[in-house]
């Protein structure tokens, strides 16, 4: 007979959670056993960054108990979680550049001898929590700032261990990482359940809750949907649980050939310091996805047709004219908007309300006159493309990331481009907001645009494109129709393929 499940390490019972009389969370319970990945899933504005908020101190729940190591808890802040046995690692870092990674991790906790800080034990100490999850060539003076996202992900998670956490809680926690650094992340959680840590994972990337994960709980507008074993479901009842609609349905049927018009844009022999020899053509009313690992010059290929890092080399056209794109105002005036993967570092201005970041493009490449009849044709584009804000006076930086993307989104349209291209359209956004930006892509195509898009996301990129090119070492190594298989991708990508998918 199998043995029973350990004990709880956390459990939340009847959790619930208002702010200014809006009912954010009712009734939420979830437990966490030790050693166990427990992941919470659910769209913008499920509730689940309340819960992780409730679980690590930073509010209290106005219902409901915390049990956390058989103790009941009332925690008055996040220290107090922190001396529990609660880490949290947010999606946005709390560390200091300037100071090196042990100072971070012992930031306000110092170790003293005869009055001063002892340097040299809080070196030691961070080399040893370090060395015990595998990261030993982290070198504990290292300034934080110069490290990559990666590695400063790898401080967040010792300056948790080095409270003597049990349970860590994880945001978003590859949002920012790339496709390399995800399985070193994954190796990461898994040390740490063979330490026996519980870990919390919120995530709205499918792939990765079912690769981790032990059991799945699904919040949907701010209620408990169910709780699942992991190796008991598939990602078509989860998303149902999630949103309600099959996974199938994500995804808008593809261009029919009459509704692919002529070439818009082509590059033969287009090169500069990341790319090299590449040759495409992209027609009116079709998506042309962009694949390829990263580093093999996917943004690269977007940012050398916005003129961001033009092409040195090589004939660019447009309907069949040639045309020089030497910087994102010369690519603006000829019609080609570009919807960065930087969505929070380049296209929003986080302090700006919602109508002033969707006016940033017109009053960038159109200033002066015709101020009223930008706004008023702004105010359309955000109807139309349904951004759910609480006016347009509203802070950017309180929209959810699907509203963000929507806003930014509007902002290009507004100039009536004639190709659009789209880089990690839906990085960062939950499943039901990725559904809405897919249908949005899939109509500005069938509305005569032409749309290239990289996505690092294979199952987006193969259900969304109606032709894929892959890049490598910055130049195109094949090209496959719709209806390309994942393996077909990834063969391109590392160099692997069949003569038949080229």
């Amino acid at each position: 007979m199998a043995d029973p499940p350990p004990s709880p390490l956390l459990t939340l019972r009847g959790i619930g959670k208002s702010f200014l009389g809006v009912r954010v969370l009712d009734s939420v319970d979830l437990d966490v056993r030790p050693g166990e990945v427990h992941a919470v899933v659910g769209e913008n504005g499920a509730g689940k960054s309340t819960l992780m908020k409730i679980a690590s101190g930073v509010y209290a729940p106005d219902e409901g108990t915390i049990d956390f190591a058989g103790a009941v808890r009332s925690f008055r802040g996040p220290r107090d979680a922190q001396r529990a046995g609660i880490g949290m690692v947010h999606q946005e870092f709390n560390l200091l550049p300037e100071r090196t990674v042990a100072e971070n991790v012992y930031l306000g906790r110092e170790p003293v001898r005869r009055g001063l800080v002892d340097r040299k034990a809080m070196l030691s100490r961070t080399a040893a929590l370090l060395d015990s999850i595998g990261e030993s060539s982290l070198p504990p003076q290292a300034r934080v700032g110069q490290l990559g996202v990666a590695r400063q992900q790898v401080v967040e998670i010792v300056k948790a261990l080095a409270t003597d956490a049990r349970l860590l809680i994880m945001d978003e926690p590859t949002a920012a990482l790339a496709d390399n650094e995800v399985e070193r992340l994954y190796a990461l959680v898994r040390r740490l359940q063979e330490r026996g840590m519980g870990v919390l994972y919120v995530s709205h990337r499918l792939k990765e809750v079912f690769d981790l994960s032990g059991r799945i709980t699904v919040l949907k507008d701010g209620r408990l949907v169910t709780t699942v074993d992991t190796a008991r479901t598939d990602a078509d009842r989860l998303v149902r649980h999630m949103v309600g609609r099959e996974l199938s349905s994500y995804y808008p049927a593809r261009a029919r050939p009459d509704e692919v018009g002529p070439v818009r844009l082509t590059v033969h022999d287009g090169g500069n310091r990341k790319l090299r020899g590449v040759d495409l053509r992209l027609r009116a009313g079709e998506v042309l996805g962009v694949g390829g690992l990263q580093g093999s010059g996917r943004s690269a290929l977007a940012r050398a047709l916005f003129g961001a890092a033009p092409f040195a080399t090589g004939d660019v056209r447009l309907d069949g004219a040639p045309v020089r794109l030497r910087s994102p105002r010369a690519a603006m005036r000829a019609g080609i908007a570009y919807i960065t993967e930087d969505r929070k570092g380049e296209g929003i201005v986080a302090g700006q309300s919602v109508l002033d970041n969707a006016l940033l493009a017109s009053r960038a490449l159109l200033p002066g006159a015709g101020r009223g009849a930008r706004a008023a044709r702004v105010r359309e584009l955000l109807a139309a493309v349904d951004v759910r804000a609480a006016g347009e006076d509203q802070e950017i930086r309180y929209l959810s990331g699907g509203n963000q993307q929507k806003v930014v989104l509007a902002k290009w349209l507004a100039l009536g481009p004639r190709i659009l291209l789209f880089d990690e359209p839906t990085r960062g956004i939950d499943v039901g907001a990725k559904s809405a930006i897919h249908d949005l892509v899939r109509q500005l195509a069938r509305d005569g645009a032409a749309v290239l898009m990289v996505s690092s996301e294979l199952p987006e990129l193969l259900g969304m494109s109606d032709r894929i090119i892959v890049m490598r070492d910055g130049r195109i190594a094949g090209e496959l129709p719709a209806g390309a298989g994942e393996e077909d991708v990834v063969a391109l990508a590392v160099g692997a393929a069949r003569e038949a998918a080229t």
